[in-house]
This record gives structure tokens, sequence and C-alpha cells, in this order.
């Protein structure tokens, strides 16, 4: 069986194509992400603007030929924060529909936290209570659950992302004082009513936000998902690096070569973000992961053998 999935997100889309073994493992065939941020301007207007549907249609239809050619046996596809935020999203929402040939689900932020966990903890072969975290555009998911067992004990999707808090918060460029001051305030509200949540193993941190930072860190020659994904990172080398971050302005971020371009404009509260929830777990590490949404679809997807041929 083959399945592929699709994670529309505020600010970038993603696509997995894997195949399914008879134990129901994925391997991966194809995955792929691009920056087309969906919900630009959202949290000001609440609707989503013509260029940036554009952009994602455009990004949704190149997937769709590439799942077409895969010959997928089953297709799912969802939508994150920027699609539970938005007023009048269905015509979006009928165009990905008809491009893709499947209905985009708008996932809730629970729905959201344990597809999340699903897809973070599918490779880790250290079992037993984690915590997974996801810096999104527009949300941040934690979660607290076994890897072992899939429960799930503690959920939240968090109104705090990078794109959001960006374009609230910051003016500046490099951003002022005052402004990394106001992230840090509405990170700290945020993140207040969050319970206790101090496991063994070291968290794990997914997607952009932090294999950017995490690459970053470690002064990779140019971004490698292939080397970032699985790294353990201590937080005191993503903490240094966010400081640099911080001074530096938008095209000088861009020119770091282990900076995603796509991402240079926003990374600095998308890593304001990380360093808070890691110092609140009391984590003097993170366990870095480019698996998410997409692949706790995809192992839904081959769990419960739902055909939708196209």
């Amino acid at each position: 069986m083959r399945v592929a999935s699709i994670d529309i997100g505020t600010n970038t889309v993603s696509l997995l194509v894997a195949d399914v073994d008879a134990g129901g493992a994925l391997s991966c065939v194809v995955d792929r992400e691009v920056v087309t941020r969906l919900g630009a301007g959202v949290d000001r207007t609440r609707v989503l603007a013509d260029d940036a549907v554009a952009r994602t249609l455009a990004c949704l239809d190149d997937f769709a030929r590439t799942i077409a050619s895969a010959r997928c046996d089953a297709v799912a596809m969802v939508g994150t924060s920027a699609l539970r935020d938005a007023h009048g999203a269905e015509a979006f929402r009928d165009g990905a529909r008809a491009i893709v040939g499947v209905d985009p689900r708008v996932l809730s932020g629970d729905e959201e936290a344990t597809f999340t966990f699903a897809g973070a903890t599918s490779d880790q072969r250290e079992r037993g209570a984690r915590v997974v975290f996801d810096i999104g555009g527009g949300s941040t998911e934690v979660v607290l659950g076994d890897a072992a067992s899939a429960a799930i004990s503690f959920a939240t999707s968090l109104d705090i992302g990078s794109v959001r808090l960006t374009e609230r918060l910051v003016r500046s460029d490099p951003p002022s004082r005052s402004e990394l001051d106001a992230v840090a305030r509405a990170v700290d509200e945020a993140l207040a009513p969050l319970p206790p949540m101090a496991c063994e193993l070291a968290p794990i941190g997914v997607a952009g936000t932090m294999t950017t930072l995490a690459s970053v860190a470690l002064a990779l020659p140019r971004y490698d998902v292939a080397r970032i994904h699985g790294a353990v990172v201590a937080t005191a080398q993503l903490e240094a690096a966010l400081a640099h971050l911080e001074l530096a302005r938008t095209d000088e971020r861009r020119a770091i070569p282990a900076m995603v371009a796509a991402r240079a404009d926003v990374i600095v509260a998308g890593g304001r973000i990380a360093i808070a929830l890691l110092r609140r777990l009391g984590a003097t590490s993170v366990v870095v992961s480019d698996r998410g949404v997409r692949w706790g679809l995809a192992h839904d997807l081959a769990r419960n053998a739902r055909v939708t041929t196209i």
C-alpha cells in the first residue's frame, strides 16, 4: 500500500508519500515542503489573502501531480492554524479539493497535537514518557504522551507561532529590544497555563523553526534535513544561535549557509518560543525532528486503510 498525506500549515505546505509494509511501518518515497505562507496577515484580518491562496493552490497542484505519478492508494489532506482562524475559507477548501481530489479536513488544535505526537515519535527508539512540541507559523502544539503506547496524557494548541508573533509584534529589522521583550511576554503568557511536564527523556522539537534554528546552532555548511533530523542539540547552543540571529537583519540571516531563506524573517519569534519552552521544561537538550503532522496522518491512513484512488 502507498499513502500520501498533505499538511497545509500557516507557513508551509508539506507532502509525504510513503510505502506501508505488512507490519504497518512507513518508508518514505517523497517528502517535500514548500513555504507558501497561507496565513500571511490572517492574525490581523481573519481572512486568507488572495496572493497567499494562489501560492498555496499552485503548490497543491504540483503536489497532486506528484501523488498521481506515485500511484498512491490512499490520500489525506489537512489544514491547521490558518484555516482554523480564517473566515470564509470555503473557497480555498473548494479549490484544494478540486486539485487534490480529497477534502482538506481542518484539524482542531487537539487533533493537530495528536498527529504531531504520532509523527514525531514514529522513529524514536527510546520509548516512554515524552514531550513533543511543534512550533508552527500560527500555533504551537505541546503534547505529553507515551511513545510506546501512543497514549496522550496532555495536549494543547497555543495561539503563538513564528508568523503570528512576527506580524503582531515585530516592526524593526533587526527587532528592537522593546519588540523582543514584547515577544517574550506574549510567549510567557501563552505558556503560563502549561502543567509540569518533566520527563527523563529529552523533549522532541518538531518542524521548521526547530530544524532551522538547530542547523544554525550546529553551523552546518548548508541546510540539510537528512543531517539535522534526529540530532540532539544542547539548549545552550540554541540560545547562543538565537542571540546571534536577534542582532542580525533579515538579509544577513538569509546569508547564513544553514538558514532556510523563507524562514529568515520569522525565525527570531519562532526561536523565542522554542527557548522559552525548553527553559520551562527544564531541558538541557532537545531532539530535533522533521516529522510531524504529515507523518502522523500517514500512519493514520495506513492503520485505517482508507483507500482514495486519484
